[in-house]
């Protein structure tokens, strides 16, 4: 829960510093620009509120680590949904008003984080976790979105954390050498490895990128 908060609080203030003429740059999302990951984040922060009170009776299916569902390829931003936010943000026009948007529902989703009791089991996506292993999940997605936005990188903690579960869902941990930092932006995609860091990952660069979803 104590990095749910303090990763989802660095990023919402990362945003939230933002200046107007950074939401038309390319984030570190493919095909999205700055405005587009910020109208990401605003359907994030309404998933977890909803997720937080839909309740399940049933026993746990996934955790923070099988909660993802893994790719090899890239997104292309032919999935409608994809589609659907950068029309979205571009309706904000102001991003003065996006910024907004996030805060408020952003800081709904924390509280709701914060009161939630991480053993209580919640539904979603066909899905079902306890509360803890939700939120522990998203401090995943908070961290690659941090480090997608041209902002001061985010909380060490959550870095670690979120490295943690990237080898955890390849299965094998990324060489020593390798920042925290490194090991998630060349996992997923977001930037190829170096002649030298291919070589120091060896049979696992073939397997790369681990595109989540």
């Amino acid at each position: 829960m104590d990095l749910f908060s303090s990763t989802w609080a660095a990023l919402r203030l990362a945003v939230a510093a933002l200046p107007d003429s950074d939401f038309a740059k390319p984030s570190g999302c493919r095909g999205w620009l700055v405005r587009d990951l910020v109208c990401h984040l605003v359907i994030d922060a309404q998933d977890v509120l909803i997720t937080l009170v839909t309740p399940a009776s049933s026993a746990p299916t996934h955790d923070s680590v099988t909660y993802w569902a893994v790719s090899s390829t890239p997104p292309s931003g032919e999935d409608p949904l994809d589609a659907l936010i950068v029309r979205l943000a571009a309706a904000y026009e102001d991003p003065a008003l996006l910024k907004f948007h996030l805060d408020d529902v952003g800081a709904a989703a924390g509280r709701a984080a914060d009161l939630a009791d991480q053993a209580m089991r919640v539904s979603t996506q066909e899905m079902v976790l306890t509360a803890g292993d939700y939120l522990s999940a998203y401090v995943l997605e908070w961290t690659l979105h941090h480090l997608d936005l041209p902002v001061a990188p985010p909380p060490p903690e959550g870095l670690a954390a979120a490295r943690s579960m990237v080898e955890k869902i390849a299965g094998t941990a990324f060489p020593a050498s390798f920042s925290d930092t490194d090991v998630l932006l060349v996992a997923t995609g977001r930037r190829a490895p170096s002649e030298t860091e291919r070589e120091a990952l060896g049979d696992l660069a073939a397997r790369l990128p681990f595109v989540l979803g």
